[in-house]
């Protein structure tokens, strides 16, 4: 097959349009155009006159592609191949053991499954429709449930957000992640679109499917299993030590993927505590911010979205001459600011949206980079106690039912407290307390923040826009620590034990994570044959 990049596309053409453009860049009639598939989709919207999508297509014109490929190419006409994800056999005896179900576990369990090496998955939360009722049962004023919840689940934190895929890593791995999330029940725009999504309402088919697929590989998935310990003999992984409600048990191991999210704060102490080397390592917080949708299409496209363009998005980023920087992560159009706490006593947002991005406003996270040096204290866990300290803060200011404290843009940057909402009327569930941020978010944080806003406003006309709303805090961007591995992704303390994903501080985001847990799973069954 034949690539061809810079394929023109306007908003609301379909992509069979391409097939006579293609024809035209190639020297060919239309009809000896075999079969084409779009490769990648990107929208250009920097001029607000000459909206439209460039495109990547892989045609197929049968004989004579190899001369018309020795005449025409260049950068924009080159020969295409789909790459192949091997997956090798193996006969084992012994299973590994998965803990944790979130992307990188998933895709960990997964690869393992396909390969025959018919994996045991623990997972301390419930499958995802116990999961939905907890969530569900929280946003409306219930208990929260410490070990259902946002973080702690089947499908891990990604499963309660906007399911964004896009990543700044570039890994041949990522086309078979992204085939997978497909083949299991997602949009197929995923395999295509520059920054493919998938959307709450669609991930939790999504994941159970990819569960079954593990199943029906001989794998086994255990909700509701928290792994408390390990056992070693001579440096070595013998077991892991297991909390289930039909009581603790060992469960006999010698290659254990250990990916346990960034927000298992227990288990980041019992691994310490077994003298897993570990380090502190830079991270973000700070806040969501949200502005009506209608905002972000208008500074984007310079215009009212009609149906033939997707809701508008953002990514911004400003670094300061002293140091500080700020950015936007996360960014869910049509979205929603979720609770995601997973601690008693603490109140922690996030974002979200459906797979449609229909809600009336868009939200991201608006973050400061701190880094160690940063931190309040010298300790290993310094960062992850900063983190508690102001959901504490946070949750007390709420009036210790979990509502969030929030502000508008107009009266942080006036430091002065809200009494209520304007033209933005704020999503979080079960509900904001108006107030003052500057006492809740450390001085770090919010004066960085309060230079930030201004500077994204040039940038983005009404970023700035004093009705947007602040709700506080966004504390999990990612983990505050690292579970250090060789290069052979194996703990230097612990051999076969395989530090990965997020919380083990080696991804930042659902792809990443994805991909992640391959490598890991990989290395594993590279071990075994």
């Amino acid at each position: 097959m034949i690539l061809l990049r810079g394929l023109r596309l306007a908003p609301g053409e379909k992509p069979d349009a391409l097939r006579e453009r293609a024809a035209k860049k190639l020297g060919v009639r239309p009809g000896e155009i075999l079969s084409q598939k779009l490769v990648r989709r990107s929208l250009d919207a920097r001029r607000k006159d000459d909206i439209h999508y460039v495109c990547s297509l892989a045609v197929e014109l049968g004989e004579g592609e190899k001369k018309l490929l020795a005449r025409k190419a260049g950068p924009d006409i080159a020969p295409y191949r789909e790459k192949e994800y091997p997956i090798p056999h193996v006969d084992c005896t012994e299973r590994p053991v998965v803990v944790g179900f979130g992307p990188a576990g998933m895709f960990a369990a997964l690869l393992l499954a396909r390969a025959g090496a018919r994996p045991i998955v623990l997972e301390r939360g419930g499958d995802v429709d116990s999961r939905l009722a907890a969530v569900e049962r929280f946003r409306s004023g219930g208990p929260l449930d410490g070990e259902n919840n946002v973080q702690f689940g089947e499908g891990g934190a990604g499963t309660f957000s906007d399911g964004k895929l896009n990543t700044g890593t570039h890994d041949e791995r990522i086309a078979w992640v992204l085939r997978q999330f497909y083949e299991h029940g997602a949009q197929e725009e995923i395999l295509f679109d520059a920054k493919p999504h998938i959307g709450t309402d669609v991930l939790g088919g999504v994941v159970k499917a990819i569960r079954r697929d593990i199943v029906d590989c001989g794998g086994e998935l255990r909700f509701f299993s928290r792994l408390e310990g390990l056992e070693t003999e001579n440096g070595l992984l013998s077991g892991a030590r297991v909390h289930s409600p039909e009581g603790d048990y060992a469960l006999p191991c010698s290659k254990l993927i250990l990916a346990i999210g960034h927000s298992a704060r227990d288990t980041f102490s019992m691994l310490h505590d077994l003298g897993i080397p570990m380090e502190r390592k830079p991270f973000s917080m700070g806040v969501r911010i949200e502005h009506r949708q209608i905002t972000i299409d208008r500074a984007q496209y310079g215009r009212e979205r009609g149906d033939d363009l997707p809701p508008a998005d953002y990514s911004l980023n400003v670094h300061f001459p002293d140091g500080e920087s700020a950015y936007t992560f996360c960014m869910c159009p049509g979205g929603q600011v979720f609770a995601a706490a997973s601690e008693a006593g603490g109140v922690v947002t996030n974002g979200m949206s459906c797979s449609r991005r229909d809600g009336e406003n868009a939200n991201a996270a608006l973050l400061v980079t701190l880094r160690p040096e940063d931190f309040p204290s010298p300790g290993l866990f310094a960062g992850m106690e900063w983190q508690r300290e102001i959901e504490r803060a946070a949750y007390a200011c709420g009036g210790g039912d979990y509502r969030a404290p929030a502000q508008l843009v107009g009266d942080f940057l006036a430091a002065k407290p809200s009494a209520g909402a304007r033209s933005v009327t704020p999503s979080y569930r079960p509900g904001v307390v108006w107030g003052e941020l500057h006492g809740i978010l450390p001085e770090k944080i919010s004066s960085v923040l309060a230079r930030a806003i201004p500077e994204f406003g040039k940038k983005l006309r009404g970023f700035d826009d004093p009705d947007a709303v602040l709700t506080a805090p966004e504390t999990r961007s990612s983990s505050p620590v690292r579970i250090l591995r060789g290069k052979d992704l194996v703990s230097p303390a612990v051999g076969g034990l395989y530090p990965c994903g997020e919380g083990a501080g080696y991804a930042g985001g659902i792809t990443s994570a994805a991909v992640d847990g391959l490598r890991c799973a990989e290395a594993l069954l590279k071990t075994l044959q």
